[in-house]
């Protein structure tokens, strides 16, 4: 009787991937037993997942290990933005302590979708095979339609989940075809296997059916990174999605974008690096110009920040279009800035938010300064870090961004970027007027801190300001992570 060897199968590079998953679905288990008015009970479980995940992520720093012949691939790149990830959805689920409550959605699947689309975000960090990227970007998308539209009370909430929906499923659309087309013309879903195939035949790069492949693959995770013009879902998404979930969905899913958009791009793509830079360039000056202009005339707060997301995806692409080490590690770099700074801002909302989130302006806001000092300083930190201004993580990551766009030769980029930067600051000081030099209104008796929220605040301020004074560990472990 013949004997079937099966193979030796190495799962150290998805362990992460696997502890996160076991956990959401206890989680999904535990859910059925516990009595809705324990349901925060979920929350910490959650985060003793994600901290059991975290040390399974930081043990593969420095030891590169792939498996399933070359699909999946842990080394620092991956190792850098799954920690990213992992601050992400534990801040998100900070910040849900409060809303959940007060806005009656205290349903304990929200903690399992999270970790879920964690999971699909650091699929995507880890692929080395399109395929492998894509299924992470389906557990990632899916998660966050259900997320988008959890208060199901809500019709904002039920349409930002609806247009997500749409939306999304046209860009994979995009996304999808051109991983087909590409593999039509290499004869292979793996990056390293399309980058073998085009440098043992350069000619390919002149085949139309790659070429097309390419730009697809680019107009599909510009959709998922909100660059202009595939930006047109975000505004609508982020005002109408729960505010703790508009949170986490404008840092770690963006984060994941850039890194899988990244890796395909600088790997597979080097013969055509000319023609997609010039593209990025494109895109980098109308993502920047585009959200920044529009968020000028915002009166909803999550509509200028959805806004000022936008402006930040174009900050990003710069790095991107520098296409140099300096570049790519200043991504890493700001995308965990920007996490700590944005869903710090969001946590802020949180907690000024009224049921129903019927105070949503920045107009509401007025007085702030006077009634709640501390936490109207605390939204400052974070709304100068947002504008890039010393001594903040901001100006850090927005300095490190544009100095690779000189490096690389694009001064006029660097230029444009600057001026987009400085035209941010009207919009996020017009907050800090209405805050502090605007009268009151309402005397904020409402406005309570929860142990959960003051955790995320302190985590979110201290790193915004540590990271913008001295930044040289991370930005060393940035540049570490680069080197693919």
């Amino acid at each position: 009787m013949e004997t079937i060897a099966i193979p030796a199968i190495n799962l150290a590079p998805i362990m992460p991937e696997i502890i996160l998953s076991c956990i959401a679905m206890l989680l999904l288990l535990v859910n059925v037993f516990v009595p809705s008015e324990s349901k925060g009970y979920l929350g910490v479980l959650s985060l003793v997942g994600l901290v059991a995940t975290a040390a399974s992520v930081v043990s593969g720093w420095g030891q590169p290990v792939a498996a399933f012949g070359g699909a999946v691939q842990l080394d620092n790149f991956a190792v850098f933005f799954k920690l990213i990830f992992i601050c992400s959805a534990a801040l998100a689920i900070l910040i849900s302590d409060k809303y959940v409550v007060r806005e009656e959605i205290n349903h304990g699947e929200l903690y399992p979708l999270i970790l879920f689309a964690t999971v699909g975000m650091m699929l995507m960090a880890c692929g080395m095979d399109l395929m492998v990227i894509f299924l992470g970007l389906e557990v990632l998308s899916i998660s966050l339609y259900v997320l988008a539209g959890f208060n199901r009370g809500s019709l904002k909430s039920n349409e930002a989940g609806l247009k997500y929906f749409l939306l999304g499923a046209f860009s994979t659309g995009f996304l999808l075809y051109g991983m087909a087309l590409t593999y039509g013309a290499t004869g292979s879903t793996k990056i390293g296997n399309i980058a073998g195939f085009v440098a043992t035949n350069p000619q390919v790069a002149t085949n139309s059916l790659f070429v097309v492949g390419m730009l697809l693959i680019a107009v599909g995770f510009s959709f998922k990174t909100a660059a202009a013009p595939f930006h047109m879902w975000t505004p609508d998404v982020y005002e109408g999605a729960p505010t703790p979930i508009t949170a986490f969905m404008s840092a770690g899913p963006k984060a994941a974008a850039f890194a899988a958009f990244i890796r395909v791009m600088i790997v597979a793509f080097p013969t055509l690096k000319h023609d997609w830079t010039d593209l990025l360039w494109i895109l980098a000056v109308l993502t920047m110009t585009v959200g920044n202009i529009i968020a000028l005339s915002q009166d909803n707060i999550k509509r200028m920040l959805a806004y000022s997301s936008i402006a930040h995806a174009g900050y990003a692409l710069v790095g991107f279009t520098a296409c140099n080490p300096e570049g790519v590690a200043g991504i890493l770099f700001y995308m965990l800035s920007y996490t700590f700074m944005n869903i710090g801002a969001f946590a802020v909302i949180v907690l000024i938010g009224k049921k129903g989130e019927a105070n949503g302006n920045v107009q509401d806001f007025a007085g702030l300064g006077q009634k709640r000092p501390l936490l109207a300083a605390i939204l400052c930190v974070f709304l100068f870090s947002l504008a890039g201004i010393p001594p903040t993580a901001g100006f850090v990551g927005k300095f490190y961004l544009f100095s690779a766009a000189i490096k690389s030769g694009y001064i006029w980029l660097a230029i444009i970027g600057v001026l987009n930067s400085a035209a941010s600051v009207y919009y996020y000081l017009r907050v800090m007027v209405y805050m502090y030099f605007k009268p009151s209104e309402e005397d904020f008796d409402w406005v309570g801190m929860t142990p959960a929220i003051a955790v995320c605040l302190l985590l979110c301020v201290a790193t915004t300001l540590v990271l913008g004074v001295v930044p040289g560990t991370v930005l060393e472990l940035a540049q570490k992570a680069v080197q693919f």
